[in-house]
């Protein structure tokens, strides 16, 4: 029997999010965008047959949470409820791992990946469960980047600047420094 599933779209600091919810946990997390629409749209393709409804006490405080989150407030979202049935087992491990990074630091695919015991060719393995992460910002994806700390991909509306913007606010900056020299004016 599958559990009945309900969602909330919301406004934010960053634009309009979406959280689908059963009796488990969270299922489905939109990051923002421009419009309730398109954040519903989004959701919905997701997860068709979903039910707009009033978030239960977890739920809402979630949604809290995000909303501090945009504001730039430090946010913590290791304790939040998720429903992660249907999961491969080694992407439940990888998204387990990922919920321990905390506000303002990032890791690597492949750093994941020997935390979690696998060896550097896991680190594709890694980047595919961010990839379909179904909960982004409650696991944090947007912390684990590509080898030597670039930036990566990023599959949420915005892409890879989506990425960098969210990552600009928790006060991580992947610019490159500026050279210690200057080039001489021949």
């Amino acid at each position: 029997m599958q559990q009945a599933v309900h969602y909330l779209v919301f406004k934010t600091a960053g634009g309009f999010c979406g959280i689908a919810w059963n009796d488990v946990g969270i299922t489905r997390f939109q990051l923002p965008t421009s419009s309730a629409e398109a954040t519903e749209r989004l959701l919905l393709r997701r997860i068709p047959g979903a039910e707009p409804a009033t978030p239960p006490t977890a739920v809402a405080e979630a949604v809290a949470a995000v909303k501090r989150y945009f504001r730039g407030e430090p946010t913590d979202f290791s304790t939040v409820k998720v429903d992660l049935a249907g999961q491969d087992a080694f992407f439940n491990q990888v998204y387990d791992a990922a919920r321990q990074i905390g506000w303002g630091t990032t890791t690597t695919y492949g750093a994941l990946a020997k935390k979690l015991g696998a060896g550097p060719e896991a680190a594709r393995d890694v980047g595919q469960a961010m990839a379909k992460n179904p909960v982004a910002l409650i696991i944090p994806c947007h912390r684990v980047l590509a080898a030597g700390n670039k930036i990566g991909g990023f599959s949420a509306p915005g892409g890879r600047s989506s990425k960098q913007r969210m990552l600009e606010l928790e006060g991580v900056s992947l610019a490159r420094p500026k050279p210690t020299q200057q080039s001489l004016d021949f």
